[in-house]
């Protein structure tokens, strides 16, 4: 590989690629370092034909990510707060065609969180926590907390947890759907792979269209996102994909997509 990556580990299982953030001395910290080798492990991902989802995770067991690195953030001023990296590596995940999975054992605060809240799908062991504590440092998220968490777990555990920073359970992440798995610790990787497996059956077109269609949909009115919809349908049954689907599902075999 090109790229020599320090805070990360990039690895892959086709369909899947494994991006571990591997500084497990400091709890899986992120810092700027971690947030430039992240994205450049997506973009090699998002560009490799025989990888079909993404999944990161953290190294050691015992974190996921604790949150940003806190000396970096003891000296970041104004100009490194605005830095677009502090917000794209989300932003990226949400926007590349390809599925996204948090694989989380163990801490996930602050901007661990906000990485896992990019993902498209979150999934964690029982040992997992997660809280936003920013607030107890005389700040708030920056990595786009404020945006992302009510829209995925409501108004109210949004405000639940920013404002008053405490810890949930991982089944309590369950339960207001901040993740939709609960695995044991032993068992979350291969959990892992089988979704990746299982998220590659389908044509390459369908996640694409399903990730756009939730994204942008949310971001408008009802009646724009169900035209939206329509639309993509619309382009969807024109595909030979779609025609290979349809002959296997009648004839009772499993369809060859090809991603057109």
């Amino acid at each position: 590989m090109a790229k020599e990556f320090h805070c990360i580990l990039y690895e892959t299982n086709d369909p899947l690629a494994l991006i571990t953030i591997n500084r497990p001395e400091k709890h899986n910290a992120i810092s700027l370092q971690t947030l430039e080798e992240l994205q450049v492990s997506v973009n090699l991902a998002e560009k490799d034909e025989s990888i079909r989802v993404i999944a990161i995770t953290g190294a050691g067991g015992k974190a996921f990510a604790s949150g940003s690195d806190l000396k970096e953030v003891a000296q970041r001023d104004l100009k490194k707060a605005l830095e677009p990296i502090v917000q794209g590596l989300a932003a990226q995940l949400e926007s590349i065609p390809k599925p996204t999975i948090a694989a989380i054992d163990g801490i996930c605060m602050g901007g661990g969180l906000e990485i896992a809240l990019g993902c498209d799908l979150r999934v964690c062991s029982p040992n997992s926590r997660f809280g936003t504590p920013e607030g107890k440092l005389g700040i708030i998220p920056g990595g786009g907390a404020t945006a992302r968490l009510p829209r995925i777990v409501g108004r109210a555990w949004a405000m639940e947890m920013m404002l008053m920073g405490e810890p949930i359970t991982a089944e309590r992440a369950l339960q207001i759907g901040l993740v939709t798995r609960l695995v044991k610790q032993d068992e979350l990787l291969s959990e892992v792979q089988r979704m990746a497996e299982h998220l590659a059956s389908f044509a390459p077109f369908v996640p694409q269209f399903i990730k756009t269609m939730i994204h942008k949909g949310m971001e408008g009115s009802l009646s724009s996102a169900l035209a939206m919809e329509k639309f993509g349908q619309g382009a969807l049954i024109q595909t030979e994909d779609k025609e290979e689907g349809m002959d296997a599902f009648f004839n009772k075999r499993t369809p060859k997509f090809k991603g057109k």
